[in-house]
């Protein structure tokens, strides 16, 4: 499957950023879509990526509730690495409309475009969000793939963006199996490391934040840190190898957000890391080689040593810290 054309929906953000990248380095044509074409902050730095020529690298203007602009998109691709889905992890006005259906409906459209043109092979951008919070999991087991977001604990909390994650994923798995449609699924933990678009991501924000001196513990959004290259890689790793089913926690180690602050405070002393409680995330049991399933696929998670230090770089880079 190497070196064909390939379709990455939500190319512009932090991690369809990187797998563009990832991808053009390993000889493929993409088509990339973006939400507005002539919106010079989706489009320049795709545009100036490694091997960004107009053959190999083609943008697209996608809608995730305009059915026609996704097949737009996904013609004369041999595969889709759906990621577009709304990112908002705060205060939404209108949850159906700003989170909920462009996520769902969105990815159900990506899926039935995919048999519509003949494509066989779609690895879906989910996220632990997925599978945490989840408090009703038995206190004495590791959380893993098997685990699944409490949908009754986030709506009595008003937790929209965990839902979003988690009825997206279930339509993809519903819609693929209908439609016959060959579907994995990576669950990327807090994602970290350089960053390529001109927009800050929400999850490089949280580190910002803590550099700042924030004291948030996002006791219900965390549960480990990976590489975003890692990222980019796990979804080729995911397209590329057919017999990969199922769901693919995407983070080395499962940990509290207390752990990465720690790692942070000892690594930058010359910051104002304030002291978090040991367990940011309570219940959350630590496990080591969590993301098994995608290691055993040939993915090599960076250190977590690496990932702070590309973060803290890249954010010293654009002038968000000194």
């Amino acid at each position: 499957m190497k070196g064909g054309v390939v379709c990455v929906t939500g190319a512009s953000g932090f991690i369809g950023s990187w797998l563009v990248q990832l991808l053009l380095n390993r000889g493929y044509s993409v088509h990339a879509t973006v939400q507005d074409i002539n919106e010079k902050k989706e489009t320049d730095h795709l545009l100036a990526l490694e091997g960004a020529d107009e053959e190999r690298l083609k943008l697209f203007q996608m809608d995730l509730l305009d059915y026609n602009s996704i097949i737009a998109a996904v013609k004369g691709t041999d595969g889709i690495l759906h990621l577009a889905s709304p990112n908002v992890i705060g205060q939404v006005q209108d949850p159906q409309k700003e989170l909920l259906e462009p996520a769902i409906k969105g990815t159900k459209n990506v899926i039935m475009a995919a048999k519509e043109v003949g494509i066989q092979r779609v690895v879906v951008t989910s996220s632990i969000s997925s599978i945490v919070p989840s408090p009703n999991w038995p206190a004495d087991v590791p959380k893993s793939e098997d685990c699944w977001t409490d949908e009754d604990y986030c709506r009595n909390k008003g937790l929209w963006y965990p839902l979003s994650k988690l009825w997206a994923e279930k339509a993809a798995w519903e819609v693929s199996k209908d439609q016959g449609i060959d579907v994995a699924v990576v669950n990327p933990a807090t994602v970290l490391g350089p960053i390529l678009p001109p927009v800050l991501n929400s999850s490089v924000g949280a580190i910002l934040a803590l550099l700042q001196g924030s004291t948030e513990t996002y006791a219900d959004f965390y549960m480990g840190c990976v590489h975003v290259k890692d990222v980019a890689m796990a979804h080729i790793l995911l397209y590329e190898n057919k017999s990969a089913t199922g769901r693919h926690l995407c983070c080395k180690d499962i940990s509290h957000f207390s752990d990465l602050a720690a790692k942070i405070a000892e690594l930058y002393p010359q910051y104002n890391i304030p002291r978090l409680p040991k367990d940011t995330q309570p219940g959350l049991l630590r496990k080591e080689n969590a993301g098994k399933k995608l290691m055993d696929l040939g993915l090599q998670f960076t250190p977590v040593e690496q990932i702070i230090n590309d973060t803290v770089e890249s954010l010293k880079s654009k002038g968000y810290v000194s």
